[in-house]
Order: structure tokens, then sequence, then C-alpha cells
């Protein structure tokens, strides 16, 4: 009989009132497992039964701490301490329990009991918050009760089976479509949830979780102007809400821009919730965003006092840029980090700020050691894929050709208003936009996600073995296709950008699709940013990226990413001569104002002196260059990369020699002659 046969066998001798029997089963099973789980949470209820409370207690608190997150062992945990008349530890237990998982519909009861009978506080409306969950749960259908079991539980393939089974016989059923969209969310397939949240919302207008999961979606899915709508009308509704709709409205005002408003929201959050470390943190990036570093810096800092353990907090103190860490911070950062309790992204989080707190002490070998460890650890929880990169690439070049072009001539939206600044993270795309955004006629927006959610609309889903659908469909579809996709374009951006004739979007990721933009928008301008490979890739491992870029997460993984991404721009430069302007880094910094003329020729516009002198610009710069573009040009990063020399191998492997001496070569890096030549 396998484990999971003799815990179904534990269980019925529960249910049969013979927990002697079961004990002694698991007692022989965890002999030889002695690790599982469901092993110790089946002993633990033995026990109990048997009045071993204690000793049900220790054995619960193995499996917490293996699986921090395990609902049921909570719960088990609360019926114990009620069993000794411990009611605070009790209340405290179920609590932890429905905050693992809200579908405990017997810890949300005994809860309710404790909070009237006062033998836990119920300050903050708790007992009418539980009673409000426990008549939920008691109406649903037994079967999402199960889905939202296994969503706590992260079984993300149960949860959607058992939720499609469930909604092919109740199609329009608003908690089972919710339900879906979360499993959705969390396997980021964004638009799919996307899809289900708003069937909710269009059946059910007035559900208010339905449409404050869409809000939430919205936002992952960088839609900010729909988000904003919807997070609007959930305040209107409830304008005294100053928990999670305030903090959707807030997020939402930042990504569309109205600061005040996000600013204002954010205040009024840390005002009502003191002892809450998550909304300082989003305020300072609203403060960081617009230039006021202090402000932005003493918050970062109030949130780490508040909880000392939220690596989030202490990874943004270091994203600053500027930020000198004090030896007592380290050190606390350096305990915490070793810290057997602390969660596994907490961890990872302060390894990267350790990192760059080591890093500006001079002590490069302690900083790459960390910066290693927080790669390691991040590694695992990516899903980047080289081959699928590889069959990205490829496609491009296969379907993207000069005759492709040549036969859709003319095809497309005439609008000449984008500027698409295009390359890999930490290339210095940043600098480029604030000089461009630092001119009368250009207004600086952010990294937009249109055109990628445009690329996956074409894609849809492909099918396993079979050539990805885009860009195939780009050689199928009517011309007019393309006219209503610039369209579109320029129509969803405009809440984004002011009053300039032009407008910059600077999503990195666009070089993939250089080829729908040539189709949808053939006047726009493009321009790919790019440094030195070794500086380039160094910078973004030593990044902790708030999504996406997971390629970036492994020297190898980086190396061949930027090498793919310069086969597919000499392919663009081929099949679109002309279509894209590289621009250098180490030239903008050598040369600055010849590199400001080049780029306002390439797009059509007259010299500013504003745009030399960028650092005097002010806007809002929501990436992790907002610092660094804030200063005169300097050349102290250029060879950063210099100092990790060493332990760089496996890069160097990655991008390849033919690669390195062509950047050499181009540069006048050892070993070739400094030039003008594009690399």
């Amino acid at each position: 009989m396998n484990a999971a046969a003799q815990v179904q066998e534990a269980q019925r001798l529960l249910s049969a009132g013979e927990p002697e029997r079961a004990s002694s089963a698991m007692q022989a099973l965890l002999a030889e497992a002695p690790d599982n789980p469901e092993a110790l949470y089946a002993l633990a209820v033995a026990q109990r039964h048997l009045h071993q409370w204690r000793t049900a207690l220790a054995t619960l608190a193995r499996i917490l701490k293996a699986r921090p997150g395990f609902g049921r062992a909570y719960q088990e945990a609360g019926y114990n301490h009620i069993a000794q008349r411990d009611f605070p530890r009790a209340g405290d237990a179920f609590e932890r329990a429905v905050e693992a998982d809200p579908s405990l519909v017997n810890s949300w009861k005994c809860l309710v009991k404790l909070y009237e009978d006062g033998s836990v506080s119920s300050a903050g409306g708790k007992l009418a918050a539980a009673r409000e969950r426990v008549a939920f749960l008691g109406a649903l259908p037994a079967e999402l009760l199960a889905v939202m079991s296994y969503l706590s539980e992260d079984r993300l393939a149960d949860a959607e089976r058992l939720c499609k089974h469930f909604l092919r016989d109740n199609k329009t059923h608003v908690e089972g479509m919710r339900l879906l969209a979360e499993v959705a969310t969390r396997n980021k397939a964004l638009s799919d949830a996307e899809f289900l949240l708003e069937s909710c919302v269009t059946f059910e207008p007035d559900h208010r979780n339905a449409r404050i999961q869409y809000v939430s979606v919205l936002l992952k899915a960088q839609k900010f102007t729909l988000a904003w709508e919807h997070a609007r009308r959930l305040l209107r509704q409830s304008p005294a809400d100053e928990g999670l709709v305030r903090s959707l409205y807030a997020a939402a005002c930042s990504g569309v821009g109205r600061n005040d408003e996000a600013q204002a929201s954010y205040e009024r959050l840390v005002a009502a919730h003191p002892r809450n470390h998550l909304h300082p943190i989003a305020l300072a990036h609203v403060h960081k965003a617009a230039g006021d570093l202090e402000r932005a810096v003493a918050l970062y800092r109030r949130a780490c006092r508040l909880k000392p353990d939220h690596g989030d907090a202490w990874w943004s103190l270091a994203n600053t840029k500027s930020y000198t860490f004090t030896d007592a911070e380290i050190e606390e950062m350096t305990a915490v980090e070793a810290a057997a309790a602390t969660a596994e992204e907490d961890r990872i989080a302060i390894c990267f700020a350790l990192g760059v707190a080591f890093e500006g002490r001079g002590e490069h070998e302690r900083a790459f050691g960390f910066f290693r460890k927080g790669n390691a650890l991040k590694q695992p929880s990516t899903s980047h894929s080289p081959e699928h990169l590889q069959v990205r690439i490829d496609s491009q070049i296969a379907v993207c050709t000069p005759g492709l072009f040549r036969e859709r001539a003319g095809v497309g939206c005439d609008a000449a208003d984008p500027i698409f600044i295009v390359g890999l993270p930490r290339a210095g795309s940043t600098l480029l936009e604030q000089i461009l955004a630092s001119h009368s006629q250009v207004d600086g927006t952010m990294e937009l996600h249109n055109v990628l959610n445009l690329a996956k609309r074409l894609r849809g889903r492909d099918e396993p073995g079979e050539a990805p659908r885009y860009p195939k469909i780009l050689r199928e579809l009517e011309r007019d296709y393309f006219r209503r996709f610039g369209e579109q374009f320029i129509n969803d951006t405009r809440a984004y950008r002011g009053d300039a004739r032009f407008f910059i979007d600077k999503m990195p990721n666009n070089f993939f699709h250089i080829g729908l933009i040539r189709l949808m928008l053939p006047n726009a301008k493009v321009i790919d940013a790019r440094r030195h490979p070794l500086a380039c890739c160094f910078s973004g491992f030593k990044q902790l990226f708030g999504e996406g870029q997971e390629f970036s997460y492994g020297l190898r993984e980086i190396g061949n990413y930027y090498r793919q991404y310069v086969k597919l721009m000499d392919h663009w430069d081929a099949a679109l001569p002309g279509f894209v302007l590289r621009v250098l880094h180490e030239d903008v910094v050598e040369d600055l104002e010849g590199q400001v003329r080049r780029l306002l020729g390439f797009c059509g516009l007259p010299f500013e002196q504003a745009c030399v002198d960028f650092h005097r610009t002010e806007r809002s710069i929501r990436t992790p260059s907002a610092e660094q573009v804030r200063q005169p040009i300097s050349r102290a990063g250029l060879e950063q990369w210099r100092n990790y020399e060493p332990w760089l191998g496996p890069l160097k492997e990655a991008l390849g020699a033919e690669l390195l001496e062509r950047y050499g070569q181009a540069r006048g890096y050892p070993g070739g002659a400094s030039s003008s030549r594009q690399p």
C-alpha cells in the first residue's frame, strides 16, 4: 500500500472512532517517510482525539516549519488550544488558518464564537467580517470550497480541473469564474483571467469582490487606464474605504500618471494603518518617481523598522542606487538573511540588497557572493526557457523578411507620434528617454505594454510541436488590420501623453516586435539602446526586477539572451534598413551633445539645449535608473563590471568570443580600435 493509500486508511479509522489504530499506522508510515505532511497531519488529528494535546501541537509544529502556509494545520492547532482552554492562542491559530486558507469554514465559525464570547479581541470589525465569511462559504457549492482549498495549497492543476468541471454545468456562476480567474492569474495567463473577470462584472455589475479582483488583474497586466476607471468606480461606492479599494485606486492613479492623487491616497492609507509596512513602500515609490528621494528613503526606512524581515523594503532602499547602508543596517540584513524563519521571497530581496551594500563599500567578492545567491534562489521560480527564446527569435527572422515588408508596403496607420526605445534592461534606455523627454515636442511616458499585449493576442495559444501562430499570422492578416492596430495603439496610449507632438514608449522587450511595429506604424521611430555586453549583462544580473526579465537570473541565461537579441537586431537592420537607430551608451557618455544631435536628427526634431541638460528635467520616472538620470552624465559606471571579472566566466562563454570581439573592435575596449561604427 502506497503512502497516499495509508493516509486514506488512517482517515477512515479516524472516522470510525479508532484513533489509536490511526496513530499507530501513521507512526509506522512516518518511520519510513518522516516528512510526509499528510501523514503528520493525520497523526496530529489522532493525537487530539486521544487527548494528547501537547504532543499533537508538537506534531503540527513539524508540519508548519516545513509548510508555513498549511491552513489545515493551523486549524488543527486551534482545536487543540480550545481543548486546553487557551482561547487567545486558539484565536491566533484560527486567524492564521483562514489567512492561509480562506475556505476553512470551521475556523471562521470558531472565530465567530471566540469573538462573540470576548475570548479574543474582535477590534477592527473582525466579528462582522467573520460572520459575513461564514454566510458566504455556507452558500458556496462543495466543489468550489474544494477549489479554494486547492488554491490555498497551490495545487493549481487540481483547482483548475475541478473548477472547469463545475463551470461546465454552471457557465455564468460568478464565484466559479472568479476562482478560475485566480488560477489563471497564478499561472500568469492574465488575458484569460481578464476575460473571466470582465464577464463577472458584466453579469453582476454590483459584485464588489469581482470588480476588486478585476482591477488587481488589470494592474498586473499594466492596463492602467482601465484599472483606474474601475478602481474609481469602486471608490465612489465606498468613499471611506481605507483598505484594499483605496490601495488599488492609488496604484491605478500611479499607473496613469495621476501622481498627486496616488500620493494623497497612499498618505491616507499610511495614516489609517500606521503599523502596515506595505503602504510606506508604495508611497515611497511615488516620491522616488517624482524625484523626492529624501522622502522616499525615509519611508523605505520606516518600512524596514515596521517589519525588519520584509525584503522588499531593504531592496527598495538599495534600488535607489544612491543610498549608503549603515553598519547596523548591514548587520541586521545579514542576520535576517541567515535566519531560518525568513521567507524565501524576502531572503532573495535581502541578498540583492546586501550585494548592493557591499558593492558600495568596495567589497566586490562579498557583493558577488550575495548577487549570486539571490539569483540562484530566484531562478527556480522563473519560467525563462532558452529553447523557447530560440524559437521566438528564429520565427521572427523566418517570417519578417524583406519580402514580407515589400509585399505589405503601405499598410498601417500613418501616425508618426511614437518613438520606441528598445533593447535590454540596464542598457541606458532610461537615459535616452530622459534626453528625448527633455525636448519641448516629446512626452515621456513609461514602459507601455500595448505592443506586447497585441503580440499576445495574435499569438493566442500555440499548439505543441507546431510553429508559433505569431509572427506567422502577419503573413495571413488582411491588410486593413494593421491600420486598425496602429490606430488602436495611438488611441490606447493617449491617456499617458501630454500635448506634445511625439511620445516615447520605452518598453525594452519591444525589440522582439519591430516587424509588427513597422507594419502597424510605418512612420514610427525605433531607437536601439545598446551597452557593452559584459556591462549590460552584469548590471542586469545584479538587479532584482519587479516583474518580467526572467532571463536575467543566471549569467549563462542573460549572456545567451544578449546574444539572441543582437542576432535579431542584426536581422532588423537587414530587413528594414534605416528603420532603427542604434545608440551606444558609451558613445552618449563620451560625446553627449553629438549623440543628442544624432538622436534628434533621427526623430526629425530641432536641437534644444534642454536635451543636453537632461538632468534638470523634472518628470516622473519609474525605472531603477531614475536617480541616475537626474544627475549629469558620468563615466563612473562604464566599467564597473571589471570589478567582478574573476567570476564572469560563464557570462563570457554564453556571449561568445565572436560577439565580445565584435563589440571590442567597435568600441576601443582592449584589443580593438575606437570608432563610431555600430556593433
